[in-house]
């Protein structure tokens, strides 16, 4: 139990300066545990800070220490739940009002929003100070009130028939994309800062 413990210490030693802080992930009204459980999954594995799930349905419990418990949850995030931070939020409007206190920019994910400035994924700027990365429903996707509140809509390039992608493939590619900008523009503000000391 030591040795794991010493394990489990020394790997989050290895991996904390290329976790993400400040972008968060949002779930709206996710409709699949098997696909929370993955995303869970997909945001510990990529280092993004942490994962937001507006639920109005009751879906997952309302705190993490169940949300732990929870079989489906725990099998389908192969235990990324015990290492990522997840929060339950009762409406998209509850959501949005503790982002927005907090300083952070939402954008939204669709393949399409008019309205709204689209961005393909691989062309967008994603650096910015606090980032939230909203998701919509599997079924209907993003709904209008997180669209009319955030800052643009990005989009996955796709070259197929079939413009939709499981919502677990979807945070995967578009998580993947911002956290490595993320990282990158992380990385190279903190070798310009190493020699400078005031």
């Amino acid at each position: 139990m030591v040795n794991e413990k010493s394990n489990l210490r020394k790997r989050a030693d290895e991996i904390k300066n290329g976790r993400c802080r400040n972008l968060i992930a949002v779930l709206e009204e996710p409709s699949d545990p098997m696909n929370i459980g993955t995303v869970i999954r997909n945001i510990n594995a990529l280092g993004v800070d942490k994962l937001y799930i507006v639920d109005s349905r009751n879906l997952v419990p309302d705190d993490w220490q169940s949300m732990k418990e929870k079989k489906t949850i725990l099998k389908s995030s192969v235990s990324a739940i015990k290492w990522s931070f997840v929060k339950k939020f009762k409406s998209t409007e509850e959501c949005l009002q503790h982002l927005e206190k907090n300083k952070f920019i939402s954008i939204v994910t669709s393949p399409h929003v008019k309205g709204k400035t689209n961005v393909i994924l691989h062309k967008g700027d994603y650096t910015q100070k606090r980032l939230a990365v909203w998701f919509g429903k599997e079924s209907i996707g993003i709904s209008d009130l997180a669209v009319e509140r955030s800052m643009a809509c990005i989009n996955i390039e796709m070259f197929g028939i079939i413009e939709s992608l499981n919502l677990a493939t979807s945070t995967g590619i578009v998580l993947y994309e911002i956290t490595k900008q993320r990282r990158e523009f992380q990385n190279s503000k903190s070798k310009k800062s190493k020699g400078n000391k005031f």
